[in-house]
C-alpha cells in the first residue's frame, strides 16, 4: 500500500502489482488502517491500484480456497467493514479504475463516492463462478447503483463489462485514456476542494443516510441538515462573496 500526501488530497495506491492488486486479508488492513489514520487536513482520497493493468483484480483467491463457512463469514466481514468505513468516511473518495476492477475490486470501487476508468478499464462480480457469492457489498451496493436488473445479470452471469458499457449502465461517472486518468481524478479533486468542504462532506452523509430511510424521513434528513449549514461560517462566507460577486474563502 502506498499512500501520499499532497496537500488536501491522498492518493492511496493498491501495491500488488504481481497479483493484479489482488486484495488479501493484510491489504484489506492496511487499507482500513490508512482510513483510520487518515489526518484531519485530507478532505479528498484517490484510490487507484499499481501497474497498467489492473485497480483490484479481486479478492485473494488463494487465501479462500481452503476456508470452511465460519472462515469465509469472517474474511466476507473484514472486506465489508473496510469497505464501510470508505463509503462512511467525512472524506470525499475517487477510485481511479485503472484496469481490472474484478470481484472485490468492483466493491471497493462501489465504496467510493465517485468513480473514474481508464478505457482499459475492465468491471465484473464473478463470484458465483467459483461457487460463492460477492462478499464485500456487491449484492447491496451494485443494485443500488445500476438497478436491480442490470446488477443480477452481472451476478448472475459473471459478465464482464468494458468502460464504455460501465460509463453507459452508470457504473463510473466517466472514462479517460488511461495516460490522463490519474491527472483526470487530481482536477477533479481540486474542484471539490474549491467548495466548502463542510458541506460537500455534509451532502455526502444526507445522500447515503437518505438512501435507506423511506421518503419522508429522508426529506426530514434532509431539512435537518440544510439548516445545521447556518450555524456554520462556511455560509456565512459562501452567501456574502455570492452577494458580493466574489469568489469565496472557505475555512
Amino acid at each position: 500500500m502506498i499512500v501520499e500526501s499532497k496537500g488536501a488530497v491522498r492518493e492511496i495506491t493498491i501495491n500488488r502489482p504481481k497479483a493484479l492488486n489482488a486484495l488479501n486479508s493484510a491489504t484489506l488492513r492496511e487499507l482500513e488502517e490508512a482510513f483510520r489514520g487518515m489526518a484531519s487536513d485530507a478532505r479528498v482520497v484517490i484510490i487507484t491500484g499499481s501497474g497498467e493493468k489492473a485497480f483490484v483484480a479481486g479478492a485473494d483467491i488463494s487465501e479462500m480456497a481452503d476456508c470452511d463457512a465460519a472462515q469465509g463469514r469472517e474474511f466476507a466481514r473484514l472486506g465489508q467493514s473496510v469497505f464501510s468505513k470508505i463509503e462512511k468516511c467525512p472524506q470525499i473518495v475517487i477510485a481511479a479504475v485503472n484496469g481490472f476492477a474484478l470481484g472485490g475490486g468492483c466493491e471497493l470501487a462501489l465504496s467510493c463516492d465517485i468513480r473514474l476508468a481508464s478505457f482499459n478499464a475492465k468491471f465484473a462480480q464473478p463470484e458465483v463462478g467459483l461457487g460463492i457469492t460477492p462478499g464485500f457489498g456487491g449484492t447491496q451496493r451494485l443494485p443500488r447503483l445500476i438497478g436491480k436488473g442490470p446488477a443480477k445479470e452481472m451476478i448472475f452471469t459473471c459478465e464482464m463489462i468494458d468502460a464504455h458499457e460501465a460509463f453507459r449502465i452508470g457504473l463510473v461517472n466517466k472514462i479517460f485514456e488511461q495516460a490522463d486518468l490519474m491527472n483526470e481524478a487530481r482536477k477533479l479533486a481540486e474542484k471539490i476542494l474549491s467548495k466548502s468542504f463542510r458541506a460537500v462532506s455534509m451532502s455526502k452523509l444526507a445522500i447515503n443516510a437518505g438512501l435507506n430511510m423511506d421518503d419522508e424521513s429522508a426529506f426530514l434528513y434532509e431539512a435537518e441538515i440544510f439548516g445545521m449549514c447556518f450555524s456554520a461560517q462556511d455560509q456565512k462566507e459562501g452567501m456574502k462573496a455570492f452577494l458580493n460577486k466574489k469568489p469565496p474563502k472557505f475555512l
